[in-house]
């Protein structure tokens, strides 16, 4: 009698065949290859609309963003918004799609930009991935679907914050500004644009020592002009 070997590679490659992991899609990546990419890979694709992301997976939720798309995000300030909603999931990722090599050409101040992706990492504590193409976003998608799966907190969803909430969060961005300062700054100047065009001697009432840092961080505030 022949004896089957569990652990070939033959064996192993049907058990996976047949185990197909589900993602989630927002319906609005219709358009993007990304969703016929991950049918090849083998995964059952669903459409559906997230509260949060655009994909969702064994637990992460995803955050795609094409570099033009993410640029304008951060000018009509939508990112900082779904930065804290990424912020309720254990695995939440901003996936970053596009060649390098565009990523500081055009519509944003290179710098801004830079500054931009400290803040993610040390003020939002949100990881971000770097990806070449649809294709590419695919396969970092499909191998997060092989990791073991993390269960969400059921209060996770969509954050809606008020003109002044989002005013204070976009303020507690910047270096030193906690949402003490941040308050205090709007009450003072009255808007974001009465902020950033406020002197270092206007500033140092509310931000002492700080106030020179804040206004050196010029190329920052560009973006959220």
């Amino acid at each position: 009698m022949e004896i089957l070997n569990i652990f070939s590679k033959k064996k192993r490659e049907e058990v996976e065949i047949k185990e197909k992991v589900k993602v989630e899609i927002d319906f609005r990546e219709k358009n993007s290859l990304v969703a016929s990419e991950l049918v090849k890979l083998g995964m059952d694709v669903e459409f559906k609309q997230l509260l949060v992301g655009d994909y969702m997976v064994k637990g992460a939720v995803i955050e795609r963003k094409t570099i033009n798309d993410l640029k304008s995000s951060i000018i009509d300030k939508r990112i900082f918004t779904q930065l804290l909603e990424l912020k309720q999931f254990d695995r939440g990722i901003l996936m970053i799609e596009g060649d390098k090599e565009e990523r500081y050409k055009g519509g944003m101040h290179e710098n801004a930009l830079r500054g931009f992706f400290l803040s993610v990492a040390l003020d939002y504590n949100v990881p971000v991935i770097y990806t070449l193409n649809e294709k590419d976003t695919a396969m970092h998608i499909f191998i997060l679907a092989r990791k073991e799966k993390v269960d969400n907190s059921l209060r996770a969803g969509k954050i809606f914050l008020s003109e002044e909430e989002r005013l204070q969060f976009i303020l507690e961005g910047f270096p030193n500004v906690g949402p003490a300062k941040a308050k205090k700054l709007l009450e003072k100047f009255g808007s974001l644009r009465g902020i950033i065009n406020a002197t270092e001697e206007e500033l140092k009432e509310i931000l002492g020592s700080r106030a020179g840092e804040f206004v050196r961080l010029s190329s920052l505030q560009k973006a959220f002009n």
